[in-house]
């Protein structure tokens, strides 16, 4: 696989896992008033922690080649 493939799939893969997280941050800690700005809604959960997890994964370097 081409590396910038490799590379677009991980940093999706982040996001997709990010965003997972962050319905299940909302869902089982959430917040209780409403007055959370990012966790008061699993819409803006979602999307802030599937922003987090793909930075996360973009800092991620692939292994060298041996040849």
């Amino acid at each position: 696989m081409q590396p910038r493939k490799k590379r677009i799939l991980l940093i999706a893969g982040g996001a997709v896992l990010g965003g997972i997280a962050g319905w299940m941050y909302w869902r089982f800690v959430g917040c209780s008033t409403g007055r959370c700005a990012i966790t008061s809604s699993p819409v803006n959960s979602t999307i802030y922690f599937a922003a987090i997890g793909a930075l996360v994964f973009s800092m991620a370097k692939s292994a060298p080649e041996h040849k």
